[in-house]
């Protein structure tokens, strides 16, 4: 898993406007990033999920990961996610690239690095 996390920092965290560029988190101490949160989650639906496109990736991350998180509403809605403010939805494509990347390398026997 750490392996997975690293190349995420590396290439995700690094663009995230709540970065610091680097690939660390500026998020106040208060507030907790979806993507660090449901990360086990992210990489456990995306290693057995077979998906061709991104929106079924996005559908797939919305019925079994969104639905754990406290900031959606029994209803299905969620406030951060209309506001842009979930990283994991705001770069879910960067994301499932990362993963699809990172899974394919474990499956060939390579080791993941960060990009």
């Amino acid at each position: 898993m750490e392996q997975y996390w690293e190349s995420m920092r590396g290439t995700v965290c690094r663009k995230c406007i709540d970065g610091d560029g680097t690939g660390n988190c500026r998020l106040p101490r208060v507030e907790t990033c979806a993507l660090i949160t449901f990360f086990p989650e992210v990489v456990s639906m995306a290693g057995r999920l077979d998906a061709d496109t991104f929106d079924e990736y996005l559908k797939a991350i919305r019925t079994n990961v969104c639905m754990q998180c406290e900031n959606q509403s029994p209803e299905g809605t969620c406030a951060k996610r209309d506001a842009v403010e979930c990283a994991l939805d705001r770069y879910y494509p960067l994301v499932i690239n990362v993963l699809e990347d990172a899974l394919s390398k474990t499956r060939r026997g390579m080791v993941p690095v960060a990009s």
